[in-house]
């Protein structure tokens, strides 16, 4: 296969499809979307067959235990891409909305008009889900995608995509509207992110080193998050039972995700009698420890290791969590605002003015109160899915959906007038 050659006809192909997506209307969108749950439905028992087939190649291969348990798939996630498409489905088309009409003195009416951006391209690692996620969430945003996955869900991505295809087809819509890349060749990625005739947004959903490379090396601007270093601040009016439920919650429900809490800050005035508890729960998890010299001297050296400089910057992905004692509020925020990478962070307070600081005063794209960090997330969050998380600060931030996928242009509206 000619890489470059494919992916020019991949471009051409999706461009034509964008034209005809943007010009769909939302029933017609919708029907595809309860068409390609349906598919999934009734295809789950293939789409768990060619999971396997990834999930025993990527555990021979040795890929990080974090990597295969967002590569694995089982009844419950198919049945959560299913019901995340019909809940798009049920989301109010943004395509042609107008807002903020007002009339000039000239007498015109002038307004803006949300439109779809065009062709967006997506390159994730290993969550197959992704697939009908973003496949789902461009069409109702009248896009059309190009999907690059990752070689080691190569089987499952291809199983999903053609439910998707199926759901296209049977509502009069090409099925070039989502393409999803049928090569695992890397020079795709370049390719794809060079490309700015035919793409008009990158997506990349990945480790550090897959996001880097595309920030650096694409022509096609980039909608992204490098690092999920998240945080959880217990301050000295926390609920403590609440906050021992949210913290480990926060860590343990899942490792490999980028909502995950990676370090826990608490207050110095409840460290001794809240830091004993939740390291009691973490060691019973088997989650490892690594703590400053406050945190090991009230829970113990023995339990807690010696957190180093580069712990605080970490995004672990893994059983394993970074623990401060801060002095206050400030330092707390100040703390966040440094190491931090600008994802999701939460307090847990009671205090209604410590709360309000802590909202206004961190800088990330999800700020939370008494709640854990792994609601920042397109399906929690009502979104239908995401397409990814954007912890930039222009066009789109936090998690991406519907309005995420769409632009604005100004509309003029008038009878006649002319500039004098």
């Amino acid at each position: 296969m000619d890489i470059q050659e494919y992916m020019q006809n991949v471009g051409q192909a999706a461009r034509q499809a964008s034209r005809e997506i943007a010009r769909a209307d939302t029933r017609q969108k919708n029907a595809a979307l309860e068409a390609m749950a349906s598919a999934i439905e009734r295809d789950s028992e293939k789409l768990l067959a060619a999971n396997r087939r990834d999930v025993e190649q990527a555990v021979a291969e040795g890929l990080a235990p974090a990597m295969v348990d967002r590569l694995t798939l089982n009844a419950s996630t198919i049945a959560s891409m299913a019901e995340g498409l019909r809940q798009i489905a049920t989301l109010p088309d943004p395509v042609g909305e107008m807002d903020d009409f007002c009339y000039r003195p000239s007498g015109i009416q002038l307004g803006k008009m949300r439109v779809p951006l065009g062709v967006v391209g997506i390159i994730y690692e290993a969550r197959p889900n992704v697939t009908a996620d973003a496949a789902g969430l461009c069409l109702k945003s009248g896009n059309a995608t190009i999907l690059r996955g990752g070689s080691e869900a190569f089987h499952s991505n291809q199983a999903i995509a053609a439910c998707v295809h199926e759901g296209l087809a049977a509502a009069g819509l090409p099925q070039t509207a989502v393409q999803v890349l049928e090569t695992t060749d890397r020079a795709a990625v370049g390719a794809l992110i060079t490309m700015p005739e035919y793409v008009d947004v990158i997506v990349p959903r990945g480790g550090k080193g897959l996001i880097a490379r595309i920030s650096a090396e694409a022509r096609v601007p980039v909608i992204k998050h490098l690092d999920g270093n998240c945080h959880s601040y217990v301050d000295e009016k926390a609920d403590l039972a609440k906050a021992l439920t949210v913290c480990d919650n926060a860590k343990t429900h899942r490792y490999g995700t980028c909502n995950t809490m990676e370090t826990l800050l608490v207050h110095q005035a409840v460290a001794a009698e809240f830091l004993p508890q939740i390291c009691a729960i973490y060691a019973a998890k088997g989650v490892e420890m690594r703590g400053d010299a406050a945190t090991r001297a009230i829970v113990g050296a023995d339990k807690v290791g010696a957190a180093s400089e580069e712990d605080w910057f970490t995004e672990y992905a893994a059983a394993i969590i970074a623990i401060r004692v801060v002095d206050d509020l400030d330092s707390a925020i100040a703390h966040i605002n440094h190491y931090g990478s600008h994802h999701t962070d939460a307090i847990l307070t009671e205090d209604y003015s410590r709360a309000r600081r802590f909202l206004r005063e961190v800088d990330s794209s999800s700020v939370m109160v008494n709640a854990s960090t792994r609601f920042a997330d397109g399906f929690e969050y009502g979104l239908g899915a995401e397409i990814g998380i954007s912890t930039d600060k222009i066009h789109a931030r936090g998690p991406v959906g519907l309005e995420g996928l769409t632009s604005q242009k100004w509309v003029v509206l008038g009878d006649g007038q002319i500039r004098s």
